[in-house]
């Protein structure tokens, strides 16, 4: 199993089992879903989600037979993680850090390969292997070809100044 860390469990809220994960995870619409399967700790214990709902800037879950704040109190500070196999993106959707790797090209030429992606409050942005760093949108993503394992960046003005 290939494990994909989504958030951080910061706390518990209120009495009946109900929990607060901090998550910039892109994909929440695919795995906050009832019956889906989070890996908590470092021993990854499978939960299965029995509700989910947004508060503030917190994702909020009940776990199914955790109905009692006594029960999830231990997760509190633990890692979620869930199986990257079982996440169902549509098609021609993929993780960033799954191109990890790819050879970037600009005009034709290569300027490099994504050595690491990080995660900023306003979008991703690909760090290349020459220190070069690329934001994940599309005014500067042109293609990504993941057969060839290639990403085509529009030549931004001032983008590798």
């Amino acid at each position: 199993m290939e494990y994909l860390c989504v958030g951080k469990l910061v706390n518990t809220h209120g009495i009946k089992g109900e929990v607060r994960l901090l998550s910039r995870f892109r994909h929440k619409d695919k795995v906050f879903v009832k019956g889906f399967k989070f890996y908590i700790g470092k021993d990854k214990k499978e939960y299965e989600v029995e509700s989910y709902r947004k508060h503030k800037n917190f994702d909020m879950f009940v776990f199914k037979g955790y109905y009692n704040i006594n029960l999830v109190e231990h997760l509190k500070g633990s890692l979620v993680y869930i199986n990257k196999s079982d996440l169902k993106l549509d098609e021609n959707t993929f993780l960033s850090v799954d191109l990890i790797g790819f050879s970037v090209i600009i005009e034709d030429k290569l300027i490099g390969v994504i050595k690491d992606v990080l995660d900023t409050l306003a979008n991703e942005v690909l760090v290349l292997d020459n220190g070069v760093m690329i934001p994940y949108v599309k005014d500067f993503i042109n293609k990504v070809d993941v057969k060839n394992k290639k990403v085509y960046v529009n030549n931004v003005k001032g983008l590798l100044s």
